[in-house]
C-alpha cells in the first residue's frame, strides 16, 4: 500500500545563492523524514534530477539515499526511473539501474519506471529489449514493480499500456491539465487495465499554489468553505479514484505540513459539486492568462546557448498574470534572456510539453527586451 501523497524530490530546497546541483540537504532532510513520520510512504527521484541537464547524473538519487538512512529506506516506497534517452544497448539498462541503487545506497528500487517515455523512446527502449530488462531485474530483485512515466500525445499512452505487464504508471494530471497528454481518457484506461496510477504535476511545477492571480483568489474565496490554492489543487486530483497517489516537491516545512493535513483530511472533505463549480470558473480565469503552459521541470536545460527557458517563461506568465515583472533583468543574465536563443532546436525533442519554445522565447523577447523593460 502506498500513502495518497507521495514526496517528490525534483525541486527540493537549495542552498543560498546555489544552482539546481547545490542542494540544501540538512532542510531536505527535515522535510522529508516528518513527512515520513507522519505517514508519507512514497519517495519519488529519478537519474537526472537537479542536475546540470537531461545528459548526467544529479545529485537528487544520492542525497535522498543519505536521507533514507537510520532506518527510513525500511519505512518507505523508493521510487527512481531508468533514464530512456540515454538508452543505446541493451547492457546501458542494467549499467544505469546497478548505478542507481549505488547512489541510493539500496539494494532494490520498490517502483522503478522507464523515464519520460513518448513513442520514439517507447520505440527504442522496446527494441533493445526493455521488457526482458524488467522481468530480469524483478526476479533477481532489483526492482518490485516496473512502471513508466510518459510524456507523449495521448494516443501514443494506450499502446505503451498494452505492451507489458506493468504495475502503474506515472501520469500529468491536473485541473487545468484533464486533456493533456494522456489527459483524463489516459487515467480511466490505465484504470480500467489494473495499473496504480501515480499523479505528477498536481499543482503544475507550483503554479496552481502560489502567488496565484487575484481574481482566482476570489474565485476560491467565494466557495462556501475556505481551501488554500493548493489544497483547491490536490484535492481536485483526489476526488479522481483512479489515482493511487500523487507526488508534491515540497520544499518547505510549511509545505510539507499543509499537504499532509490536506492529505488527511482527503477522505473527509471530498469534492461537491459546488466545489467542481469553483474550480471550473477558476479554470476559465486561468486559461486566459497563462500564455506558455511551461511547468519549469527543466527538461529542455541545460541550454547550448546558455538561455535559461524555463526562467523566461516563468517571467512571460507573471507580467501576464499580475500585470508586472521587473525581475527578468535583475536575475537573469544576458545570456541567460530570450535574445540569446539562436533557434537551434536542442529544446524542441526534450520538452515533454511540446512546447515550440524557439518561437515562444521570441514573444518573451519581444515584451521584455524593448526600452520600457531594460535595465
Amino acid at each position: 500500500m502506498v500513502s495518497i501523497l507521495g514526496f517528490g524530490c525534483m525541486r527540493l530546497p537549495l542552498l543560498p545563492g546555489g544552482d539546481s546541483t547545490q542542494i540544501d540537504e540538512s532542510l531536505s532532510a527535515r522535510l522529508i523524514r516528518h513527512a515520513i513520520d507522519e505517514g508519507v510512504n512514497y519517495i519519488d527521484t529519478a537519474y537526472p534530477y537537479h542536475g546540470t541537464g537531461m545528459s548526467s547524473a544529479g545529485e537528487s538519487e544520492p542525497v535522498t539515499g543519505r536521507i533514507l538512512k537510520d532506518g527510513y529506506r525500511q519505512k518507505v516506497n523508493l521510487a527512481t526511473k531508468l533514464p530512456s534517452w540515454l538508452i543505446k544497448t541493451r547492457g546501458d539498462m542494467d549499467r544505469y539501474l546497478d548505478e542507481q541503487l549505488q547512489r541510493l545506497q539500496t539494494d532494490h528500487i520498490d517502483f522503478y519506471l522507464v523515464h519520460a517515455l513518448n513513442k520514439s523512446l517507447w520505440k527504442n527502449v522496446e527494441d533493445l529489449g526493455i521488457t526482458s530488462f524488467l522481468d530480469l531485474a524483478i526476479r533477481d530483485g532489483r526492482i518490485k514493480h516496473a512502471g513508466f512515466s510518459f510524456h507523449d500525445k495521448g494516443e501514443n499512452f494506450n499502446r505503451i499500456v498494452d505492451s507489458y505487464d506493468w504495475s502503474f504508471c506515472q501520469i500529468q494530471y491536473n485541473y487545468l491539465d484533464e486533456a493533456f497528454q494522456a489527459g483524463r481518457q489516459g487515467l480511466a484506461f490505465a484504470a480500467q487495465k489494473g495499473l496504480g496510477i501515480t499523479i505528477m504535476e498536481p499543482l503544475r511545477g507550483g503554479k496552481l499554489a502560489a502567488n496565484i492571480p487575484k481574481n482566482v483568489q476570489t474565485a476560491f474565496d467565494r466557495a462556501d468553505h475556505f481551501r488554500s490554492p493548493a489544497d483547491w489543487a490536490l484535492s481536485w486530483v483526489w476526488s479522481h479514484p483512479e489515482a493511487s497517489t500523487l507526488l508534491s516537491g515540497m520544499n518547505t516545512m510549511e509545505q510539507v505540513v499543509e499537504n499532509i493535513g490536506t492529505a488527511n483530511r482527503a477522505t473527509e472533505n471530498r469534492f461537491t459539486q459546488n466545489d467542481m463549480h469553483v474550480i471550473e470558473g477558476v479554470k476559465a480565469i486561468f486559461r486566459g492568462k497563462i500564455k506558455v503552459d511551461c511547468t519549469s521541470c527543466a527538461y529542455c536545460m541545460p541550454c547550448p546557448e546558455g538561455v535559461n527557458i524555463p526562467g523566461c517563461f516563468d517571467y512571460f506568465n507573471n507580467f501576464h498574470m499580475f500585470g508586472r515583472e521587473e525581475n527578468y533583468h535583475r536575475f537573469l543574465k544576458p545570456l541567460q534572456r530570450a535574445s540569446a536563443c539562436t533557434e537551434c532546436g536542442t529544446c524542441l525533442d526534450l520538452c515533454p510539453q511540446s512546447l515550440m519554445i524557439p518561437e515562444l522565447l521570441k514573444d518573451v523577447k519581444d515584451v521584455f527586451e524593448v526600452p520600457k523593460f531594460m535595465v
